[in-house]
């Protein structure tokens, strides 16, 4: 399966996305973590160990790459270049690997569509599509805050987006947004999540206000939050309740696969 994790800017979208992948990877499945923030913040959630962290480069920084699969200068304009470059092999060649989760950075550009065409964004096209379509991991795609990149088709592979919301009116405001681009998209299957729930009455105004939207699950509001992003560790390890919330949430899409 293949989940794109979207959202308001901060509702916990990284938070989810490093849940979703220790729960996957904890029942054996391999999995591949897409950081497709333009300031990457998920490697340090999933508890990647800092050498690591230092030896990946976003694949839009990679000056020499660009230009040797699609034979133009990264950030020409109205140049002639490759526009179905090669990128099997880039996924492999420029991850790192820590306890069963593979782990990706895009790095910041326009990606795909309507925005910009210039040779950055179309290898980040090409090499998301690849992934999307291709490879046989678990492959959870953590996207930046907003909706800008649905207008770029960015995620016209996967298989569902999670719409991450607080219980705010302004974070399901958003979530409207993202249902209807995504609908422009032909994108059909969109789950909300609700995200740092303190209460029943959190639960209940998510599920009440939700933008037409099938709940999913739960994450709780849990200080363990906090304590994991200060010493680098994993939020997995450090909260039995976030874990059993995000076991539930993958139940969930097993059963949606199940009936597809």
């Amino acid at each position: 399966m293949k989940f794109a994790i979207t959202g308001k800017g901060g509702v916990g979208k990284t938070t989810l996305t490093s849940l979703l992948a220790y729960a996957y990877a904890a029942r054996g499945d391999t999995v591949m973590a897409i950081d497709a923030d333009p300031s990457p913040c998920l490697g340090p959630a999933l508890g990647f160990p800092q050498e690591q962290l230092k030896g990946i480069r976003p694949i839009a920084e990679m000056e020499e790459l660009i230009l040797e699969r699609t034979g133009a200068q990264k950030g020409t304009y109205g140049a002639f270049f490759k526009i179905n470059p090669r990128t099997d092999d880039i996924p492999d060649r420029f991850s790192a690997l820590h306890r069963g989760i593979r782990l990706l950075e895009l790095g910041a550009v326009e990606m795909g569509g309507s925005g910009c065409i210039c040779p950055e964004s179309v290898l980040l096209k090409s090499l998301v599509s690849n992934i999307l379509l291709y490879r046989g991991e678990v492959v959870l795609l953590d996207m930046y805050a907003g909706v800008e990149h649905l207008s770029r088709a960015t995620t016209d592979a996967v298989d569902a987006m999670l719409i991450v919301a607080e219980p705010t009116a302004r974070s399901l405001s958003t979530a409207a947004q993202i249902r209807d681009l995504a609908g422009d998209l032909k994108l059909a299957h969109l789950y909300l999540v609700g995200s740092k729930v303190e209460s029943q009455a959190d639960r209940d105004f998510i599920a009440q206000n939700s933008p037409g939207l099938p709940v999913i699950g739960y994450v709780s509001a849990d200080p363990a939050v906090r304590q994991a992003d200060r010493t680098g560790t994993p939020v997995y390890d450090l909260s039995p309740k976030l874990v059993a919330e995000a076991q539930e949430i993958v139940a969930a899409l097993d059963r949606i696969a199940e009936k597809a």
